[in-house]
C-alpha cells in the first residue's frame, strides 16, 4: 500500500468526525460535553467508553484503551494504519495519490490480513460482475434473485454474485492478477485436488459478508442445481484472520444506523430472510447466518440497542433449539421480544406475501415478551402431566434467573405465576434457589471500583519486546512525568534565570522542549521505557528542524502507543484523578500557571531518580559479598559517591525536600 504523504495524513484526521465513525459502533449518549456507551472492548454493563467531540479522542475507562478515530478502526476492524487511513479518506471523499498497480514483489510484502482482505475485495466484485454482466450469471444467478423477488436496487445494495461454472474460473482470473494460491485457499474460494485447482463456489449465487465497517470477511453461496442432495445448500467461507463467524451478524453493515434510530433489532436466521424484510422497509434487520446465536454476537447487537425481536417461522423444532441463545441475551440484561409468523411461512416469504406496511403491523400485533412466549409454547406439550409441568416450571424459572434487573425479573416472575398457575412465592424461591446457587459456583473475580491508572498506563505501554514493567519502575513515574511535560506543553514558552557573559542573572525566554532536550542530552541521560525514548527523539528531533510540537500533533503519529498515551492526558478523568496528584504531587489544574517551575522540578525528580539508582548501584559495588565488589575500585567508587551526593543535596534544596 503506497505510503500517505503527511500533509492528506493531517486532513483526514482533521475532516473525520470521531463521534459519526463511533457512532456506527456504538450507541452514544450525550454526557456534558461529551458523548458515552457501552465498551466495545469489554463486556460492561455501565458505561464507561467516552467519545469528546472537541478533543476528537475516545477514552474506553474499562479496558484502558483511548486514542483517535484511526485508533479506534485499527483497534476494532483490525486495520493497519494505512488502512484506517483510507478508510476514512473513502468515507469523507479525500482524494488520496493514485496508487501504482504492486509488483509481484510488493504483493508478498504485504501482511496476511491486508492480502485477504483486498482478495475478498477482488471476489466480491468478481461474483457481483459475473451476476450482472455474462450470460451465465444472468441466466442463472440474476433469475434466481429476480424470481425471489429481489429488485435490482436490492442486489446492489447487498452486492450479491455469481460464481461462475463456464464463463472463466474465479481462480484462475485471481491467479492471473498475482493473488497467492495460499491465500484463496486460506479465504476458501479455491480449493486444490490432485494437482488442481478450482472454485469452492462453483455455481453459486453468493452474499458477501460484510463487517461493522463494509469491508467483506467472507461469503455465503447457495446453490442453485444438484443432483445430489447431500450437497448442503448453502456453504460459508471458512474462519481465518479476517473472519470469525460467531462474532459477525449478516447485515449488520447496513442496519447498524437504523437500529440506533428505532432502538431495536430485529433478528432473523437466513440471508435471504435479511435481504427481503430490508427490501419491505424493515432495515433494522440482521441474521446470524443459521448458526447457534453466540454471546459476541448479541454484544454486537447490545452496541446499538437493548431491545432485539426474534423472527421466527413456524418451526417448532427450530424454536426449542434456539432457546439457550435467547437466555444468552436475557443474561445480558436485554429485553427480547418474539414474533411467531404464522404455519408456512418465514421472514422472507411473508415478507414477499404481503406489503410493506401490512408487515410491519403484523409484527408490531404478533410480538410477545420471550418468557411468555416460552411458557405458552412448552405448555402445550405437557399435557397436563404434573412431572412434564413441573420441569416446565423449573425450565422457566431458569430464564427468568438470568434476568439481571431486579424489577424485570419481580414483573417475569409475577406474570408466569399466573400464567402457570402456581403460588408466585413458590417461583420466587425457586428462582432465588438458581440464582445463589450460581453465585456460589461462578466465583466472579473482584475488581475494584477506583484502579490505579498509573499502573494501567504502565501495563498498556510497556513494551513486551524490550523490557517488562518490573525492571523500568524505578524510573517509569519519573521518565512519564517528563514525557508528560513535553507532550502537553513542549511548545509553550517560558522564562528562565541563566548566567550571561558576565556571569549575571537574566531572564531568557526558551520552549519548554528546547530545555527539557537540552538537559536530558547535556548530561547523557535517555528513558528506559522504550516508547517514552521514542516520543523524546519526535521531539529532539523537532527541535532540531525548528519544529515544536502540541498534543495534536502525538494523535497522528502511527505508534499507536505514543496517541493511546496523549489520550491519556487529555483525557478529564485522568486530569481529575487523585491519584495523579498523590502520586506525582500533580495539580494538573494549576500547572499551567507555574509551567516554569513545573518543568524544573519534574527534570530534578528525573534526574534524582536516576542518581539514586547510580548510587545503589555503588552501593552493592562496595558491599564485599556482592558479584561485583572489586577491592581496587573502592577509592573511585567513593569518590563518585560523594560526587552524586551533592549533586543530589543540590536537587533536594531546588526541589524543596528534605533527603534524610
Amino acid at each position: 500500500m503506497a505510503r500517505i504523504p503527511a500533509h492528506i495524513i493531517d486532513e483526514i484526521i482533521n475532516t473525520a468526525r470521531i463521534e459519526e465513525v463511533i457512532g456506527d459502533y456504538v450507541n452514544l449518549k450525550r454526557a456534558g460535553s461529551n458523548l458515552k456507551g457501552l465498551s466495545p472492548f469489554t463486556d460492561e454493563k455501565s458505561p464507561s467508553f467516552m467519545v469528546s467531540p472537541a478533543k476528537q479522542i475516545f477514552k474506553c475507562f474499562s479496558s484502558g484503551k483511548g486514542g483517535t478515530v484511526v485508533s479506534f478502526l485499527m483497534e476494532q476492524e483490525q486495520f493497519s494504519y494505512p488502512e484506517a487511513l483510507k478508510w476514512l479518506a473513502n468515507r469523507y471523499n479525500i482524494e488520496l495519490p493514485e496508487e501504482k498497480p504492486l509488483t509481484a514483489e510488493e504483493q508478498k510484502e504485504l501482511t496476511e490480513r491486508e492480502s485477504l482482505g483486498i482478495i475478498n475485495d477482488y471476489a466480491r466484485d468478481f461474483f457481483h460482475d459475473r451476476l450482472l454482466n455474462h450470460d451465465e450469471g444472468k441466466t442463472i444467478g440474476l433469475s434466481y434473485f429476480l424470481e425471489r423477488g429481489f429488485r435490482m436496487d436490492i442486489i446492489e445494495k447487498f452486492q450479491l454474485g455469481f460464481c461462475p461454472r463456464i464463463e472463466g474460473s474465479f481462480t484462475d482470473s485471481a491467479l492471473k492478477k498475482g493473488y497467492q494460491l495460499e491465500y484463496l485457499e486460506k479465504l476458501g474460494l479455491t480449493k486444490s485436488k490432485d494437482g488442481r485447482t478450482f472454485d469452492f463456489f462453483s455455481g453459486r449465487v453468493m452474499f458477501p459478508i460484510h463487517g461493522i465497517s463494509g469491508k467483506v470477511l467472507g461469503f455465503g453461496g447457495r446453490v442453485l442445481k444438484t443432483d445430489n442432495n447431500k450437497i448442503a445448500k448453502y456453504f460459508n467461507s471458512p474462519e481465518s484472520v479476517i473472519y470469525n463467524k460467531s462474532k459477525i451478524l449478516y447485515g449488520i453493515y447496513f442496519a447498524k444506523s437504523d437500529i440506533i434510530k428505532y432502538d431495536n433489532c430485529y433478528l432473523v436466521e437466513g440471508y435471504t430472510d435479511v435481504i427481503s424484510m430490508s427490501q419491505s422497509g424493515v432495515t433494522n434487520v440482521v441474521s446470524s447466518s443459521g448458526t447457534a446465536l453466540t454471546k459476541d454476537q448479541i454484544k454486537l447487537i447490545k452496541r446499538y440497542t437493548n431491545n432485539i425481536t426474534i423472527l421466527y417461522d413456524g418451526d417448532a423444532a427450530g424454536i426449542k433449539a434456539s432457546f439457550r441463545g435467547i437466555d444468552l441475551i436475557l443474561e445480558e440484561g436485554m429485553n427480547v421480544k418474539v414474533v411467531l409468523f404464522p404455519d408456512g411461512d418465514d421472514p422472507d416469504s411473508y415478507a414477499k406475501k404481503v406489503g410493506s406496511d401490512e408487515l410491519k403491523a403484523y409484527i408490531e400485533k404478533a410480538k410477545k415478551d420471550f418468557v411468555s412466549f416460552k411458557t405458552e409454547l412448552l405448555l402445550k406439550d405437557t399435557q397436563n402431566d404434573p412431572i412434564q409441568k413441573a420441569n416446565l416450571i423449573k425450565d422457566i424459572a431458569s430464564s427468568i434467573a438470568l434476568i439481571p434487573d431486579n424489577i424485570t425479573r419481580s414483573v417475569f416472575i409475577s406474570s408466569t405465576a399466573q400464567l402457570m398457575e402456581i403460588e408466585e412465592q413458590l417461583l420466587h424461591s425457586e428462582i432465588n434457589k438458581i440464582r445463589r446457587k450460581k453465585a456460589t459456583t461462578s466465583a466472579p473475580k473482584q475488581t475494584s471500583d477506583t484502579e490505579d491508572i498509573v499502573d494501567q498506563i504502565a501495563g498498556n505501554l510497556s513494551s513486551k519486546k524490550d523490557v517488562e514493567v518490573s525492571k523500568v519502575r524505578t524510573f517509569y513515574e519519573q521518565e512519564l512525568d517528563v514525557i508528560r511535560i513535553l507532550m502537553m506543553y513542549g511548545s509553550r514558552a517560558i522564562e528562565i534565570h541563566q548566567k550571561n557573559d558576565k556571569q549575571e542573572l537574566e531572564e531568557v525566554e526558551i520552549s519548554v522542549a528546547e530545555l527539557i532536550c537540552y538537559e536530558i542530552i547535556r548530561d547523557e541521560l535517555h528513558f528506559e521505557n522504550a516508547v517514552f525514548q521514542e516520543i523524546f527523539n519526535l521531539v529532539e528531533q523537532g527541535v532540531q528542524d525548528n519544529i515544536l510540537f502540541d498534543t495534536s500533533y502525538f494523535l497522528k503519529v502511527e505508534n499507536q502507543e505514543i496517541v493511546q498515551l496523549a489520550t491519556n492526558f487529555l483525557s478529564p478523568k485522568y486530569e481529575l484523578s487523585n491519584n495523579w496528584l498523590e502520586k506525582f504531587r500533580i495539580d494538573t489544574s494549576a500547572e499551567i500557571h507555574r509551567l516554569a517551575q513545573a518543568v524544573k522540578e519534574t527534570l530534578y525528580a528525573f534526574k534524582n531518580a536516576k542518581i539514586q539508582a547510580k548510587l545503589l548501584s555503588i552501593q552493592e559495588a562496595l558491599n564485599p559479598k556482592s558479584e561485583v565488589y572489586r577491592e581496587d575500585k573502592i577509592a573511585e567508587l567513593l569518590m563518585e559517591q560523594i560526587e552524586l551526593q551533592k549533586i543530589k543535596f543540590t536537587f533536594a534544596k531546588e526541589l524543596g525536600r528534605i533527603i534524610v
